[in-house]
């Protein structure tokens, strides 16, 4: 079992940003990854909706001998991994936004969270926030219509930037110190944030977390690879693969990028 890959699925590109965090910190590890981009974005869709589609992913992953699973999506993990945990016998990792290192650091008492409405309207989400953001500011924001543009390659386009303007501005009059990340496609916007935020405004996304805790639970239960092998990175996309490839353009290890119908 520990050859075996490790599976990871999200509502498309935006989970390749954990991907690469996964892939640093455990380089000889194996890799299936599954853009479901066809049903992007996740964070529009109903809470039986998405743990349909995470259900899909996950079947198909354990049909291409995954050991472990990445749910690199906050809605789909906020919405569906309690259930995926309860009914099949592998690992789970999930992602969600990193509420609770922003609310202990932040000076000003006052952090943001950019996020999709599946997320934020989450049960998990509330709890979080409940438990460690109490005396703290929280602006909380839907980024409704950035995951298309991203889906589409338009990270430099005007739409962006007007959808960017309007989200940021209250948070920079709400004085934030810390914006945190809730969908793991924002961190390829980091770029474009800057041009909107003051330069103290910490920018917090979850993917190293993620791998450390990803490397931990694999360590727990004896599947960590330790051979220095050249591992294999497959990454499927049921929608444009050009734009996948696209992506993942600097990553210079062989790596297999293919369109598949799921």
């Amino acid at each position: 079992m520990n050859k075996q890959p490790i599976g990871i699925f999200d509502s498309g590109v935006g989970g390749t940003t954990v991907w690469r965090e996964i892939h640093k910190a455990m380089p000889y590890e194996s890799t299936i990854y599954l853009a479901d981009s066809r049903n992007a974005p996740y964070g529009e869709r109903s809470k039986e909706a998405i743990v349909e589609l995470s259900v899909k992913n996950t079947e198909l992953l354990l049909e291409m001998g995954s050991k472990m699973i990445v749910v690199a999506c906050n809605t789909a993990t906020t919405n569906a991994i309690d259930h995926l945990r309860r009914t099949y016998d592998v690992p789970f990792i999930g992602i969600e936004p990193a509420i609770k290192p922003a609310a202990l650091k932040s000076s000003n008492k006052a952090v943001g969270v950019l996020a999709t409405k599946g997320t934020l309207s989450s049960d998990l989400f509330a709890k979080t926030s409940g438990n460690y953001a109490g005396g703290i500011k929280v602006v909380e924001q839907m980024g409704e219509g950035l995951v298309p543009l991203i889906e589409k390659g338009l990270i430099d386009s005007d739409e962006m930037t007007a959808l960017l303007d309007r989200y940021l501005s209250p948070m920079v009059t709400a004085n934030i110190d810390y914006l945190v990340l809730g969908c793991t496609h924002y961190p390829y916007l980091i770029q474009r944030m800057r041009e909107f935020l003051p330069e103290s405004v910490a920018i917090i996304d979850s993917g190293a977390a993620v791998a450390r805790r990803t490397k931990f639970v694999l360590e727990e239960h004896e599947l960590l690879n330790t051979v220095k092998n050249t591992p294999e990175l497959r990454f499927y996309t049921n929608a444009d693969e050009v734009l996948l490839r696209s992506f993942l353009k600097d990553v210079s290890q062989e790596h297999v990028v293919e369109y598949k119908d799921f």
